[in-house]
């Protein structure tokens, strides 16, 4: 690497790509009916997943207080993107569900990710896009998804 980029740039960098796609998605979310989803509402939806979740395991997965998640449930409930029912396995507790219009929101954001991919690979060529998921892979092992991205995000951290 050439001593005249500073290594700061590097993480600026990678953050200013994560943040074009990530706009991109939800500018295309918002043309096709979701103008109020955020982006941090993809780590909510990961987190809930197919089987649903409580509001107290969700904070935990997100890394953010009990009443954080509560918050972005009932503002998430409004919208119609998730709902909360009773779990059947214990009546005590409400689990959390994506509704079908969540579910549409996390199908359509795939694949609109697809769409960027590949707008990238016409820009700096498929094997360079497919050695730049290989690199990082190597730079950033471990889990894929790492939900609790709102929380390490916070201001008490």
């Amino acid at each position: 690497m050439s001593e005249a980029t500073p290594g700061y740039e590097l993480p600026l960098r990678l953050f200013a790509a994560f943040r074009a796609a990530i706009d991109e998605v939800h500018a295309e979310l918002a043309r096709r009916g979701h103008p109020d989803v955020r982006p941090m509402h993809g780590f909510v939806f990961q987190a809930i997943g197919t089987d649903g979740t409580t509001a107290v395991d969700l904070a935990a997965r997100l890394g953010v207080t009990k009443q954080a998640a509560g918050k972005t449930i009932a503002a998430l409930e409004r919208q119609g993107y998730v709902e909360r029912a009773a779990d059947p396995g214990d009546a005590r507790r409400k689990t959390v569900r994506l509704t079908a219009r969540g579910v549409e929101v996390l199908a359509l954001s795939a694949r609109v990710f697809d769409q960027v991919q590949d707008r990238w690979a016409a820009v700096i060529g498929a094997d360079r896009l497919a050695a730049l998921h290989t690199d990082l892979a190597a730079v950033a092992p471990g889990e894929l998804f790492r939900l609790d991205a709102p929380g390490w995000f916070g201001a008490d951290r």
